[in-house]
């Protein structure tokens, strides 16, 4: 394991911790001051209110799918969020978030844009539906019992001062959760059963490094395979349908985890709905007629 390399990833990580999560969660404040959200939030609202989030939830839901989980939890920390709501809020956006950006890694292994996008979000829908109908007492903060309330402020610059202070100790938060995380999975990564993956590709085993590692490193190691054809379409298909659903649980859930979403909860949801769905779909994969429909264009 190179530690050097792991402290230089770490640092650069942490500077995009800082470049997002502090001037959003500011803007998130300011918007929340001014009552900005009510003249746009009611687009979403319907959505929101299906899976039991308030509609201020809007900006974390839509930043978190365009751009990462950070600007996510940047833009709810400032909302008085239940344990049960930031457990959810964690389902939805450990589903589908950055989705340009790992569409692009998708579509390394043939799996289109157009499925990657409509899989990811219409089950993140129907996943965080469900959870939100579980009870709430089902949930448990996981590392801290702590209830994050908006607060009111007497003007501006009281809520500039407080929101400034608020977002650097989020973000020292996150810097030092991301810190552990890269140096543990740069040791996962430095194994020696990681290092020959590209040798010894199977289904179960690629899906096992997408889950702990992400969608990057998951989807990674079949790229060679897919390129040699020595993988087939069936695999790659359910491989890559499952890793849309459920990749990266440990360092997504824990960034939402801080503010008191359920860990186990939510990685057993996430891991149940991917075996459930990726079972379906592909099935009727399989029922397509493969000679005449090119892969790609799902």
């Amino acid at each position: 394991m190179n530690y050097k390399e792991s402290f230089k990833s770490s640092l650069k990580s942490a500077w995009i911790v800082l470049k997002l999560i502090i001037p959003i969660y500011i803007i998130a404040d300011i918007l929340f001051y001014y009552n900005t959200l009510s003249y746009i939030s009611f687009l979403i609202e319907p959505f929101t209110s299906i899976i039991g989030l308030p509609p201020e939830t809007s900006l974390a839901i839509i930043s978190g799918m365009f751009l990462n989980v950070y600007a996510s939890v940047a833009f709810a920390a400032p909302l008085d969020l239940s344990i049960h709501q930031w457990s959810i809020l964690a389902v939805f956006v450990g589903i589908a978030h950055s989705l340009p950006v790992e569409g692009v890694i998708m579509k390394k292994i043939g799996i289109g844009n157009f499925y990657s996008y409509t899989l990811r979000i219409i089950s993140a829908f129907i996943v965080a539906f469900f959870t939100s109908l579980m009870p709430a007492n089902f949930f448990s903060a996981s590392l801290t019992d702590k209830v994050f309330e908006k607060q009111t402020y007497e003007n501006i610059v009281d809520l500039l001062q407080n929101s400034i202070l608020n977002s650097i100790e989020l973000s020292i938060t996150v810097i030092i959760l991301i810190t552990v995380l890269i140096f543990l999975m740069d040791f996962i990564k430095s194994r020696n059963f990681i290092k020959q993956s590209q040798k010894n590709v199977s289904k179960g085993f690629s899906i096992t490094v997408g889950i702990i590692l992400g969608i990057t490193y998951g989807a990674g190691i079949l790229i060679k395979e897919v390129e040699s054809g020595n993988i087939s379409k069936d695999d790659i298909f359910y491989i890559g349908t499952f890793l849309m659903i459920c990749h990266a649980v440990i360092e997504d859930t824990l960034l939402f985890v801080i503010f008191g979403a359920d860990f186990t909860m939510v990685v057993v949801i996430r891991t149940i709905a991917a075996i459930i769905i990726s079972y379906i779909l592909l099935q009727w994969y399989k029922k397509r007629d493969s000679k005449r429909l090119d892969f790609r264009v799902i």
